[in-house]
């Protein structure tokens, strides 16, 4: 073994003790309201008997948000302290601890896939990326949820406060880096939206926590797409 792959193993381990930490600590307290995960089924047009996929899937919200569309549920994290948190939720989820470098699936097995605020903490990404479009079936519809480096929250804490957290990976690419990387591997885009939550927050507080949030249907962000905290993509894998 190389250095270099000695080096990726060890921040691998770190990336792992970090989350594994942050859950034991924090726990759901770490993630959004369940709530806020209803728009991506919603997106991904999840229908009864979808064979479903949350890559680094946490503590299951995404998976939880999408029971109620009749469609089976796999997820796996690189965090053993979430998978065990995610099974007393989820009880009929098939969870597993893995690497999202290594999907312990065989291929053609998904028609959606999702992988939410996770993708820009992994270190190899195009081996990840190749290895979700290995497991995707021809046609499925994929969904990444990845931070935009020119976000006005990033340029703030990140850049000029120094507040990234090196321990967890965080990283971040700009709109035309990630459309780059994600036609690189082969996948065709078909939609970018605005992360929903904020949007979703912001409409909650402007109705005093009275009014009747759609949390279902995509609403416009006020601040330009280009710095947006968030993207969602929505891919189809070709094949």
């Amino acid at each position: 073994m190389n250095n270099t792959e000695t080096g990726t193993i060890e921040k691998q381990k770190e990336i792992k003790n970090w989350f594994d930490n942050t859950y034991s600590v924090r726990g759901f307290f770490y993630l959004r309201p369940v709530r806020a995960y209803k728009i991506f089924p919603s997106i991904l047009e999840f229908e009864k008997g979808h064979k479903v996929l949350d890559v680094a899937c946490g503590l299951g919200r995404l998976l939880e948000a999408s029971k109620e569309f009749g469609v089976e549920l796999h997820g796996f994290d690189i965090s053993d302290v979430a998978i065990e948190k995610a099974k007393q939720v989820l009880p009929e989820a098939h969870l597993q601890t893995a690497n999202a470098e290594e999907i312990p699936y065989p291929d053609n097995t998904f028609d959606r896939i999702t992988c939410l605020g996770s993708l820009e903490r992994m270190l190899d990404l195009e081996k990840v990326l190749n290895e979700i479009k290995r497991v995707a079936k021809p046609g499925a519809k994929i969904l990444f949820l990845v931070r935009n480096k020119n976000g006005w929250t990033w340029k703030i804490t990140k850049d000029i406060l120094k507040a990234k957290v090196k321990a967890s990976h965080q990283g971040a690419k700009s709109q035309e880096e990630w459309s780059s990387l994600f036609e690189k591997i082969g996948f065709e885009i078909k939609d970018i939206l605005p992360d929903q939550y904020p949007i979703k927050k912001r409409q909650r507080i402007m109705s005093l926590g009275l009014g009747k949030i759609d949390y279902y249907n995509v609403s416009e962000a006020i601040v330009p797409m280009k710095y947006v905290h968030e993207y969602i993509y929505v891919l189809d894998n070709v094949k």
